[in-house]
């Protein structure tokens, strides 16, 4: 099975939506992994060049993944992660 990469473009020290951000994601990955999937989360800070310069995004918090950008500047809730992350896979 392909790993899924998950990064969260976000401030540091997160931000209130940073953090629930992060929050949903962990959660849709705990139980997705449970299902035998395999995915790897990362934290990106979103004032490094490097990754304003890769993903344009300049709002946070952000998701990315396999490096498309799917999510800018809201909080995704855990249901819309997993169907994210589920529709990756096919």
């Amino acid at each position: 099975m392909k790993e899924i990469m998950v990064e969260v473009i976000g401030v540091e020290p997160p931000c209130k939506n940073c953090q629930a951000t992060l929050k949903n994601i962990e959660e849709a990955v705990s139980e997705l992994k449970a299902s035998g999937f395999s995915i790897r989360v990362s934290k990106l800070n979103m004032a490094s060049k490097d990754v304003t310069a890769k993903y344009g995004v300049v709002v946070s918090p952000s998701l990315v993944v396999n490096g498309v950008v799917r999510i800018v500047g809201r909080v995704p809730d855990k249901k819309e992660v997993e169907r994210i992350l589920r529709a990756t896979i096919k």
